[in-house]
């Protein structure tokens, strides 16, 4: 039976008798101290930051905190305005198309709506040429203006025997009260066009929205306006050159 060598290792740390009689001859260094881990101080948030405790800090850890501080008011701040704008936005994209109506929504729908909202109504026909020009123009622009509230109704559901020569017809309320009455498509120009439209209905009052200054909006719609005179002339110049 062959013999067996056992080698043993001692625990990290540990020393033998023959180590400690080697250590004292001088032919081993002294043994290290045994490693003892710090008490464990559990981190107390809740401690008073009076000057004591800012005093105890070392500069790392001051500029730790700092660093702490102004995410948590950066991602406050953040927050605040995301929810205005949020809030702001809803409040800007109430409607965003024509809303088709019938005579007996007409009061809910127009005269009971809230006096922050101007409601544009167009009365028309169905098969009558100028109330579908008028019709494209209104669609545009309740897209653009999406803080206006834009509604179609037949003109003899919301007033019995109206006449056709009178469509289209659009009326301003705001509050409750009529503010604007145009009759027939050349209350709004030669030419009938979104920019046009928008022209007319902001001469008095800032009917059209799109959440921002009444005299944002006016500048807006004017400056549309000119582009598309420039642009319409000099594509009649392009026709006549080339004829």
């Amino acid at each position: 039976m062959g013999d067996y060598h056992f080698v043993y290792k001692d625990l990290e740390g540990a020393s033998t008798q023959w180590d400690d009689i080697q250590r004292k001859l001088g032919n081993l260094p002294e043994k290290p101290p045994a490693f003892k881990p710090p008490p464990f101080t559990p981190a107390d948030d809740n401690q008073p930051k009076d000057k004591s405790w800012v005093d105890s800090k070392t500069t790392e850890e001051l500029e730790e905190l700092e660093d702490d501080l102004d995410d948590d008011r950066f991602l406050a701040e953040y927050r605040k305005k995301r929810l205005a704008e949020m809030q702001e936005a809803a409040k800007i994209l109430r409607f965003g198309s024509v809303i088709p109506i019938s005579g007996s929504d007409f009061v809910r729908e127009v005269s009971q709506a809230p006096p922050d909202v101007w409601v544009v109504v167009i009365l028309y026909k169905e098969g009558i040429p100028e109330c579908g020009l008028l019709m494209q123009s209104i669609e545009e622009l309740a897209v653009r203006y999406p803080a206006t509230k834009f509604v179609k109704i037949i003109s003899t559901d919301c007033i019995p025997n109206y006449p056709d020569r009178n469509v289209p017809t659009l009326l301003v309320y705001n509050n409750g009260a009529v503010k604007g009455n145009y009759v027939g498509l050349h209350s709004f120009g030669r030419r009938c066009t979104p920019e046009g439209v928008a022209l007319v209905l902001c001469q008095s009052n800032p009917v059209l929205s799109d959440g921002h200054s009444k005299n944002d909006v006016i500048e807006g719609v004017r400056k549309r306006f000119i582009e598309k005179v420039v642009a319409d002339h000099e594509d009649d110049d392009d026709d006549s050159s080339s004829d």
